[in-house]
């Protein structure tokens, strides 16, 4: 695990329900040291942490997008990351598609279907 590798990774997806990934993943990677922001379309708070509204309101733009959202939202994340110039999205087991993945491909995005958590030791 190296918590350093990235300068900033938005979760997309984070959530208030401790029983919900996004909200899992969210809390272990801050515990981690992971450099992470939450998004999610209703904002808020998460974990005392302000959570945006999407990737384009945030001021810094994130190395790395984790989707923890359904399929669908995954294929409109991929879009908005490549209106922003971010080159890396790792679709969470159950976010990803067919189709998002070959959206990914077609911008020129490194895309990885797999558990970020469980990739980096974190899980």
């Amino acid at each position: 695990m190296n918590p350093g590798e990235y300068s900033l990774i938005a979760v997309v997806g984070v959530s208030n329900d401790a029983s919900k990934y996004g909200h899992r993943i969210f809390r272990d990677m801050l515990k981690a040291g992971y450099p992470v922001e939450g998004v999610n379309p209703k904002g808020g708070l998460v974990l005392g942490r302000q959570v945006h509204k999407s990737l384009s309101e945030m001021e810094k733009k994130p190395e790395l997008v984790i989707t923890v959202v359904h399929p669908e939202i995954t294929e409109k994340v991929v879009e908005e990351c490549n209106r922003l110039g971010i080159k890396a999205v790792w679709m969470q087991p159950g976010s990803e598609s067919d189709a998002a993945l070959a959206k990914a491909k077609e911008y020129g995005i490194k895309a990885t279907s797999a558990c970020f958590m469980v990739a980096k030791g974190v899980w």
